[in-house]
């Protein structure tokens, strides 16, 4: 399969070119406005590399009207741009790899839905919590019991200064903590312990958040941070206790994509409904703390 890749400089973008890699898969054309990209040379040293998304477009659309067209178009560009950078693929007659969050509004995922319909190609979204060992170990005692569980959920992931300098640190263009950092953590909880019933919004700011949900199966006392101070080893924390049982899922994190790549290949992937619940949950917290800014940090 041929590939193509929108954000070639970003953090999580050697984790696709590994996974294109791992998977027997070819990377041939890619973009990104910054040219720090030198870790193209470690994957795939003969892949084109354009900093401009019109010339990158038109490369494919040459390839396309060749027959040379490409299969998949993996979007790794900042989050305020996936779906943007998700009807770009479609017109040019690609499948779609897209990071989270897909979208960071709602009411996008139905405009999306209408274009892939229309398109006859696909939109997979990476959410690749999902397919950690662990986590579908859990998942499958869940749903086979008929127990309510008492969950705890911190994640650490210490940033610097750059972090609130950059687009992640812009709420318009990477929809803040809730949505930057927790959208893989809350869509898990809800994969895992069924829809929300209700919730609760203790604490937001721009490094960290904390509150509670309330699930079909559980009650999550959850908290996210960017600040190291909160980490208990300095380093990046991941912790999910269920009934204090704790479960640490740092290990297989880095290679996760890979296999979420191979599941998409192999047609088991997460459409646009599958990370739906998540992202309306996300925008019904922002909702919910643009209306009592007074009783919440």
């Amino acid at each position: 399969m041929k590939f193509a890749l929108i954000g070639a400089a970003g953090y999580v973008a050697p984790r696709h070119m590994k996974a294109i890699k791992d998977t027997g898969n070819t990377l041939i054309a890619a973009v990104d406005p910054n040219d720090s990209v030198g870790v193209l040379d470690s994957f795939f040293p003969e892949c084109k590399f354009f900093t401009e998304i019109e010339r990158f477009d038109r490369h494919l659309e040459k390839l396309r009207q060749e027959d040379e067209g490409i299969d998949y178009i993996s979007i790794c560009s900042p989050n305020y741009l996936h779906d943007s950078h998700c009807r770009l693929a479609l017109r040019l007659k690609a499948d779609v790899i897209c990071e989270k969050p897909l979208v960071l509004n709602p009411w996008n995922l139905d405009q999306l839905k209408t274009i892939e319909k229309d398109s006859g190609k696909r939109i997979s979204n990476i959410l690749q919590l999902r397919n950690h060992p662990e986590l579908i170990k859990l998942k499958e005692k869940v749903d086979n019991s008929s127990f309510f569980y008492n969950v705890t959920l911190k994640y650490v992931t210490p940033r610097g200064p750059w972090y609130h300098v950059s687009w992640k640190g812009k709420e318009g263009k990477s929809g803040g903590i809730l949505t930057n950092i927790g959208i893989h953590f809350f869509d898990m909880l809800l994969w895992i312990f069924g829809p929300v019933k209700s919730f609760k919004l203790n604490l937001i700011d721009k490094e960290k958040a904390e509150g509670e949900l309330f699930l079909e199966k559980a009650i999550v006392n959850w908290f996210l941070s960017t600040d190291r101070k909160d980490s208990p080893t300095g380093t990046a924390y991941r912790s999910l206790t269920v009934d204090n049982n704790e479960i640490r899922f740092d290990k297989v994190f880095n290679d996760l994509h890979t296999v979420a790549y191979q599941n998409i290949l192999d047609g088991n992937s997460f459409d646009i409904d599958e990370c739906r619940s998540s992202i309306e949950l996300i925008y019904s917290m922002k909702g919910y703390h643009a209306n009592n800014q007074n009783r919440i940090r």
